[in-house]
């Protein structure tokens, strides 16, 4: 079956946000990369880095943070391609494999953390507008600007992939520059702090350092789940090898110089909160209020591509609303996430514990929808049946929920490692279960 939607298929729109496929792509092989690296500027990834001071070293941070990007980059490649190939959404692509029902559970597994880094993401942003605020007019006000900012956020949201496209690649040159600044001030006002602490001593190559790169990547192992709401705007001439090549090149710089940045000012001064690490590396007012500009740039397109889309589809999907109404709803859910408690210093350990969590329920299901699309269906899936919600896909696959409940039994017992723990037995559950349980059977058609 080729790629083009039966005619019993409505297609989505050019700057239409449906679940339908789509057939018109917007981005080509540039817009895409700069939409990635736009998007992967997570001060979570900040926040990462200042935790593995005192465990590893320098070099065995760089080194965790290129692997976990490398797996990263192959393994979007590799869910996007039912997305890429057939133009359909995260959530149509799951019911092969959970069912129409069934497909709510990865979708509510997915907007959580969504929702949880939106809130976090936007407190830093509105902390970083408060205080040019403070700097430049002395105007000092967290909730106003925390609500305003959030309010903008809303506002472009609900532009859809349109907006989404060129803010991001408008935003991503000037993000770059941005941290390329940024990381040489740091290494010039603290080198010899960073010598000392981080260069010098012998940290391990033992299992802390495979759990920093579990960390690294689970970060995006979100994005991993629902590469395919992007990649279904990926014009199709772009191939494989070189959509590897934009997720490893877009990733691995942010997430290099955000993590290093972390790493290396937090080792050299003990400070972990973003603001106060990147308003004492900058010494003078003009740079200090461009630094600060960016983070909060940087919050609103990491948001906008990440934290919205996924989170609005489900909602699309399971109770039938447009996509601007759910990305408003996902924007005030936002709030309710108490994003002033996440960034507390306490708080570091706790976003680590959280990111194992989540990557211990997001493994298990992109093991499932791997097995599904390439060893089950042979990267052939039926549309009809795909959007048919009283069809052989109607309710729950129980193959898909069982092998996600192993996986995740196995996630959790491997906690530091958590994600790569539960790809085998969830993927291996999930091809017996779907061979040999008879109440799965209907979905083999």
């Amino acid at each position: 079956m080729d790629h083009h939607a039966p005619e019993t298929v409505l297609e989505k729109g050019l700057g239409e946000e449906s679940l339908a496929p789509q057939e018109t792509r917007i981005m080509d092989q540039w817009s895409y990369l700069f939409a990635w690296l736009g998007g992967c500027v997570s001060i979570g990834t900040f926040t990462i880095g200042s935790g593995l001071v005192g465990t590893l070293n320098l070099l065995q941070v760089v080194v965790a943070i290129a692997i976990g990007c490398t797996v990263i980059g192959v393994a979007l490649m590799i869910n996007g391609a039912a997305g890429h190939k057939y133009g359909i959404p995260f959530m149509v692509q799951a019911r092969s494999a959970f069912g129409f029902g069934g497909a709510r559970i990865p979708a509510l597994v997915r907007s959580v953390p969504a929702i949880v880094w939106y809130g976090f993401q936007s407190w830093i942003g509105a902390g970083a507008l408060n205080l040019v605020s403070a700097t430049l007019f002395g105007y000092d006000n967290m909730i106003v600007f925390f609500i305003g900012f959030q309010a903008l956020q809303i506002l472009l949201s609900v532009l859809g992939f349109h907006g989404i496209k060129w803010l991001e690649n408008i935003g991503a040159v000037f993000i770059v520059g941005a941290l390329v600044y940024m990381f040489f001030s740091v290494i010039g006002k603290y080198g010899d702090e960073i010598s000392t602490n981080l260069i010098n001593v012998e940290g391990t190559w033992g299992a802390p350092f495979w759990g920093a790169t579990m960390l690294f990547l689970g970060i995006y192992s979100t994005m991993m789940l629902n590469v395919s709401d992007y990649s279904r705007e990926l014009r199709h001439e772009v191939g494989r090898v070189r959509q590897v090549a934009i997720y490893a090149n877009s990733i691995l710089p942010a997430t290099l110089f955000m993590g290093l940045i972390g790493l290396m000012v937090s080792g050299a001064t003990g400070e972990v909160d973003p603001i106060k690490v990147f308003s004492s590396a900058v010494d003078n007012k003009p740079l200090l209020v461009i630094t600060l500009l960016f983070i909060a740039f940087a919050q609103v397109t990491t948001n906008i591509l990440n934290n919205v889309v996924p989170p609005a589809y489900a909602l699309m999907d399971t109770f039938k609303l447009s996509f601007r109404t759910s990305a408003v709803i996902v924007g005030l859910l936002a709030f309710a996430t108490f994003p002033w408690e996440l960034v507390k210093d306490e708080s570091a350990a706790g976003l680590s514990l959280f990111i194992q969590t989540y990557s211990a329920f997001l493994g298990p299901i992109f093991a499932i929808l791997v097995v599904d699309y390439y060893v089950l269906r042979r990267q052939t899936l039926d549309l009809d049946k795909l959007y048919d919600e009283t069809g052989a896909y109607s309710g729950f696959n129980p193959a898909a929920l069982i092998a996600m409940a192993v996986g995740v039994v196995a996630a959790l017992t491997f906690s530091g490692v958590s994600w790569y723990a539960s790809l085998i037995p969830a993927g291996l559950t999930y091809w017996l279960l779907m061979r040999h349980l008879p109440a799965a059977r209907r979905f083999m058609g």
